[in-house]
């Protein structure tokens, strides 16, 4: 299983990649094999200020639909709009051209009591 040393993580199989004052936020190569193949990616909370937790959009695979939830505070800046006619891309390259959203951050010492790759590692049996 693939978990980039750089990225923080979460208990809900997110990742979070946090470039200047913005961060990048998908799904976990964990998550995204625990679905199967997705088919398609609903976000539509563009411009609007989430609280850590928080619903973002939702990923559905052909037999079930997750929710994805912000891993931190902010308000979303963009949308991978890639995902639009090639959701597969999570599943090929959840870590790369398969982020979901793009993300200002709120709180920065949220991104403190995310998890490590070790320690997600651990969680899910990696």
């Amino acid at each position: 299983m693939n978990l980039p040393e750089n990225l923080h993580y979460t208990k809900d199989h997110e990742w979070i990649r946090v470039e200047g004052d913005t961060a990048y936020v998908g799904i976990t190569d964990h998550a995204q094999h625990e679905l199967g193949d997705i088919v398609y990616v609903d976000i539509d909370t563009l411009d609007q200020a989430l609280e850590q937790h928080a619903v973002f959009g939702t990923v559905e695979a052909v037999k079930t639909v997750s929710d994805l939830y912000s891993p931190i505070s902010g308000t979303i800046l963009e949308i991978n709009s890639k995902l639009t006619d090639a959701p597969e891309t999570v599943n090929s390259d959840p870590y790369g051209d398969g982020w979901m959203v793009k993300m200002t951050i709120a709180d920065p010492s949220q991104l403190e009591a995310l998890m490590t790759a070790a320690t997600y590692g651990d969680l899910v049996g990696a």
